[in-house]
């Protein structure tokens, strides 16, 4: 998807609807910045904004995708190029998060035998503590990596109202979890629940 184009075809429809930035932050309960990014081509709307955003723009999700208003011949076409897009998106998520199992196991590995060879070799104290500083760096390092794969590895689906959404990064590093869930508030209903992570936006969405 083209950022920049997406951007540009909202604020052309805004303008066409005589709404200013702020108006229209405010009827999607977001803000007035964060409106100006994706008109600048900075990003993307969040997935549970979409809808209500084409709604208020009267355009449809394949549209506002596309970055242009399409006509019934490119419609079909476009939203089978929107489709394979998001095919190529879960394929790019699930790659990140086995790159993130990856990371974790070499840098468990590496820092257990650091520790191991600073317990059991016979060094000197300066020698052993500069080990064990390493080790916890390699997996300090190792965890930051893996985390920010993580995060940038699809959306969360709301238990409570089924919306896909990206939490911020505070919510995300705060919120408890399991392998594939965490306990996050949807932006959209505001309940918390144990939002299970999914790998692409909802397909549907895009047949709108």
């Amino acid at each position: 998807m083209d950022q920049v184009k997406t951007g540009r075809f909202i604020a052309e429809r805004r303008r066409a609807l005589g709404l200013t930035q702020r108006e229209l932050a405010e009827k999607l309960g977001v803000s007035d910045k964060t409106v100006s990014k994706w008109e600048c081509g900075n990003g993307l709307p969040e997935v549970s904004l979409m809808l209500p955003l084409c709604e208020l723009l009267s355009i449809n999700v394949n549209e506002l995708l596309t970055g242009e208003t399409l006509d019934d011949a490119s419609y079909k076409a476009h939203a089978e190029e929107n489709m394979m897009k998001l095919i190529d998106e879960r394929k790019e998520n699930k790659r990140k998060l086995i790159l993130e199992v990856v990371v974790i196991f070499i840098t468990l590995l590496a820092g257990c035998a650091l520790v191991m060879v600073s317990g059991l070799a016979a060094i000197e104290t300066w020698v052993r503590i500069t080990l064990i500083v390493i080790a916890v760096v390699v997996i300090a390092g190792g965890i930051g990596v893996a985390a920010a794969l993580e995060m940038t590895a699809g959306y969360f689906e709301c238990k409570a109202c089924g919306e896909y959404f990206v939490p911020t990064k505070t919510a995300y590093i705060m919120g408890a979890h399991t392998v594939m869930r965490r306990h996050l508030k949807c932006p959209h209903c505001g309940k918390r629940t144990w939002a299970r992570r999914r790998l692409a936006p909802k397909e549907e969405s895009t047949e709108e």
